[in-house]
C-alpha cells in the first residue's frame, strides 16, 4: 500500500471518528471545525508511522528470509558432501 494511500485512509478514519463522536453527543457538526483538522491530522499521522514501521518489517523479513535461504544451501551443500564420501 502507498503512504499517500495509508495516510488519507488513516485521516478519513480520524475525521468519521470525529463526526461519530460529535453525532453521538448531539452536537452540531460545523461547531468546531478545528476538531476536525486534529483528528485527521493526528490519525494521518499515525497512518505515517505505521506505514514507516511496515516497511522496516518487510526489510527485516526480506535479511531473515536471505539468511535463511544462505543457510539451507550451505547446510544442502554439507549433506551432498556427506552423501558422496
Amino acid at each position: 500500500m502507498s503512504l499517500l494511500a495509508n495516510v488519507l485512509g488513516f485521516s478519513a478514519f480520524g475525521f468519521g471518528a470525529r463526526c461519530f463522536q460529535l453525532g453521538l453527543q448531539k452536537r452540531n457538526m460545523f461547531e468546531a471545525p478545528v476538531g476536525h483538522l486534529v483528528a485527521a491530522g493526528a490519525f494521518g499521522a499515525f497512518g505515517y508511522y505505521v506505514y514507516g514501521a511496515e516497511q522496516r518489517q518487510k526489510e527485516l523479513l526480506g535479511q531473515r528470509k536471505k539468511e535463511l535461504l544462505e543457510i539451507r544451501e550451505k547446510e544442502q551443500r554439507e549433506w551432498e558432501a556427506s552423501k558422496a564420501s
